[in-house]
């Protein structure tokens, strides 16, 4: 299409090809949009070519125009598609300047228009430049972030591993556990009915021996029915005779008959009785309850917990670990897995093994991750290799005494052994408190249940 068939797409008033164009009585026309806001903004219904008054609020769509504008608008992608559009769609002028404003490349006629009116131009070629080298910068930035995001990627797929790890080694020490508690119980129910066999057969036998008494007894008397009935029958001399010792030996088999015994049967409710409550009683001497069990998604990765997670030893192995965010990355710490934020709480920790520790509370909030782990919030005791705060134990000991009191805000250290008190830190606290240890050596800290 030649310029002037271009110039008849466009409307006056933006000067771009018309959307939704709308006719006047006066056959002027104009974008809907354009026309509306022109009428908005002069608050009276005119033209804007001829300032005729327009009858209409809503003037009739030029279907016919709209229809020539689509396929303009078409025919125009198609050539810019093809790679073969280098014009100006509105004045088939080369496109030389680039407008600062509307970002897209104009020609010069398009900088004279109404349209770019004190808008900024720069040739193309500058602006390309410009663009390209922003561009580039934006693209190696991008790029990065694919790489940053690989690594990322490959951590969590790590992260699933180990989480699949995690729950089968848990699985194996529940079914361990659980196996031990199955044992005892199993244990229990073939002590306790040995017991009850034993009573049985002791039972049955003194019933035994009672049986044989009462046979003996039965037998007695039937042979002395028969010799009495033998003597019924002798002559009335031998009868007078004999009478005397007869009559004695029946006074002697009429004596009382045997009874049956005092506690003879089973003794039920030395069985049965609070039999559950018996057992669960028993059970607490086998079973200890540790006040700290240790969190090991926060162990460094050069540390070691025991299956039972009550005891850390440091490890020269590096630990195939993710970095999870509740894990210290710089301080070999790990927390225990249960925060305080009111009441009373002791544990001892055995200690005597280790030539080098840290030990006490911290704050929930504080960073584990790098080296300002001791700067705030840290409440602790140390021997042979001091953190820059807390208290430093000269001699070294066999456990440690923690008491937090939260509510008071003390936390008190002290030797156990000899009843000995260390320290006692006192503030306010307004964070949840866990318990931590650092670990450097190839022994093991063990937490005990204070007493």
């Amino acid at each position: 299409m030649d310029s002037q068939a271009e110039y008849d797409y466009i409307c006056p008033v933006c000067c771009d090809i018309f959307t939704d164009p709308v006719v006047l009585s006066c056959s002027h026309s104009f974008c809907k949009e354009c026309l509306q806001q022109f009428w908005r903004t002069s608050k009276t219904q005119e033209c804007p070519v001829c300032r005729r008054r327009s009858s209409r609020d809503e003037p009739p769509v030029s279907l016919a125009l709209k229809n020539l504008c689509e396929s303009f608008l078409k025919e125009r992608n198609e050539r810019r598609s093809s790679g073969s559009e280098e014009l100006c769609s509105l004045h088939s002028e080369k496109l030389k300047l680039f407008c600062l404003e509307d970002k897209q490349p104009v020609c010069v006629v398009c900088r004279d228009s109404q349209k770019h009116i004190n808008h900024t131009f720069r040739p193309i070629s500058e602006v390309v430049s410009s663009y390209k080298e922003e561009l580039n910068t934006a693209l190696k930035s991008l790029q990065e972030k694919i790489q940053h995001n690989e690594n990322i990627k490959g951590e969590f797929e790590k992260t699933v591993e180990h989480i699949k790890s995690q729950a089968e080694h848990t699985e194996r020490q529940i079914k361990q556990q659980f196996e031990k508690l199955h044992q005892f119980l199993r244990d229990e129910e073939e002590a306790t009915i040995t017991a009850l066999r034993e009573e049985e057969e002791q039972k049955k036998q003194m019933m035994k021996e009672k049986l044989e008494e009462m046979n003996r007894h039965i037998s007695a008397l039937s042979h002395t029915i028969k010799d009495m009935e033998e003597m019924m029958k002798a002559s009335d001399v031998c009868f007078l005779k004999e009478f005397p010792v007869s009559m004695e030996r029946v006074q002697i088999s009429s004596q009382p008959d045997p009874q049956t015994p005092s506690g003879a049967l089973i003794h039920v409710p030395r069985y049965l009785g609070n039999l559950p409550f018996r057992v669960w009683k028993k059970m607490q001497d086998i079973v200890q309850n540790t006040p700290v069990i240790l969190d090991p998604n926060t162990a460094h990765r050069y540390l070691l917990l025991s299956d039972d997670l009550t005891s850390v030893r440091y490890s020269e192995k590096y630990q195939p670990v993710p970095d999870n965010p509740e894990r210290f990355d710089w301080y070999r710490c790990v927390l225990g897995s249960e925060g305080f934020n009111s009441g009373t709480h002791c544990w001892d920790v055995e200690v005597k093994d280790s030539r080098y520790w840290i030990l006490g509370v911290t704050a929930a909030s504080n960073q584990r991750k790098g080296r300002d782990f001791y700067k705030t919030d840290v409440w602790c005791v140390w021997y042979g290799v001091s953190p820059g705060s807390g208290f430093g134990v000269k001699q070294q000991l066999d456990r440690v005494r923690v008491n937090l009191d939260y509510d008071r805000g003390r936390v008190s250290f002290s030797d156990p052994v000899t009843n000995t008190h260390l320290h006692t830190f006192t503030t306010s606290f307004t964070h949840t408190l866990f318990p931590f240890f650092w670990c450097y050596s190839s022994l093991r800290i063990l937490l005990i249940n204070s007493q």
